[in-house]
């Protein structure tokens, strides 16, 4: 068979497009190239086209290197670390409220020895509802509505009917809470309270509690009491927040938030303090 015929050099790269054509080298073999390559490199030498392609290669692979490649991530990440604090901090933050209520809820069942007769402390329920009767509300309206009626000095009317404005203002600021938050109270709790109202289903916060705080610092902070009774005082405000718990009126939490709720309503109650003075120019001006 007679050899191919070599082309002039200046019609090497016709042909129609896509097919093999013949073209030179150097050396005056000859060999098959496709006409979608570019034209300059089907003119090249192979030895020529070898020692591009592999300097081609090793800068690929340079711009491919470990070094480069965190170097480029961090060059157009930048902005990235912020967006994913932004995106991390919910989540931890939800995490971290979820395993508190879970605690909370554990903490809440574990205590609640009294909740039922049944309980592992069963026997001791009428005792913790006599302490819940002692926390409630109604004792203690009724109770300092009567010193209000009672009383012969200014004075002490003026400390019964501040702790009065307490009380109510104690009733007020836990039911809107109540309102608001609407948490139900422990499962293990049974709704045989005495004198509930409509906001009395909701747990968060305890209003015993709230009432036990404010009530406990008003009365160390305006009667004059021994030690011992200061003591009782203490120990009383701090056995009505048990007995709601080991009751399973409220949980751990609602119990604790009342407390501070309670301290911080007695603040309030000395910067809204009521004077004689101060009563009876507000009557006249009623009046």
């Amino acid at each position: 068979m007679s050899s191919p015929k070599a082309k002039p050099p200046g019609r090497a790269g016709s042909g129609s497009g896509g097919s093999p054509v013949l073209g030179g080298t150097n050396n005056g073999r000859y060999e098959f190239m496709s006409l979608t390559k570019p034209l300059s490199r089907s003119l090249t030498p192979p030895h020529l086209q070898r020692q591009s392609s592999d300097t081609a290669t090793a800068r690929l692979r340079a711009s491919e290197s470990p070094t480069r490649r965190r170097g480029s991530s961090s060059s157009t990440g930048s902005g990235q670390p912020e967006e994913d604090g932004i995106r991390l901090n919910p989540s931890l933050f939800r995490v971290a409220l979820s395993s508190l209520l879970a605690i909370d809820l554990w903490l809440s069942k574990s205590l609640g020895v009294c909740a039922r007769e049944d309980s592992s402390w069963g026997s001791a329920r009428p005792l913790m509802k006599l302490i819940e009767v002692t926390g409630h509300g109604i004792p203690w309206l009724a109770g300092t509505a009567y010193c209000i009626y009672k009383s012969d000095s200014a004075a002490g009317q003026e400390v019964m009917l501040n702790l009065l404005m307490g009380l109510l203002l104690d009733l007020v600021l836990v039911g809107v809470v109540k309102a608001t938050v609407r948490r139900r109270r422990p499962a293990h709790n049974r709704m045989d309270m005495f004198a509930t109202f409509s906001v009395d289903r909701y747990s968060f916060p305890s209003g015993h509690a709230t009432r036990a705080a404010m009530c406990a610092r008003f009365l160390l902070a305006h009667l004059v009491l021994a030690a011992p009774l200061r003591v009782l005082v203490l120990l009383w405000a701090a056995t009505v927040g048990l007995s709601r718990v080991m009751l399973g009126r409220h949980n751990v939490t609602d119990v604790a938030f009342g407390f501070w709720m309670g301290y911080c309503q007695y603040n309030l109650l000395e910067a809204l303090w009521i004077s004689p003075q101060s009563l009876q120019a507000l009557l006249r001006h009623v009046a």
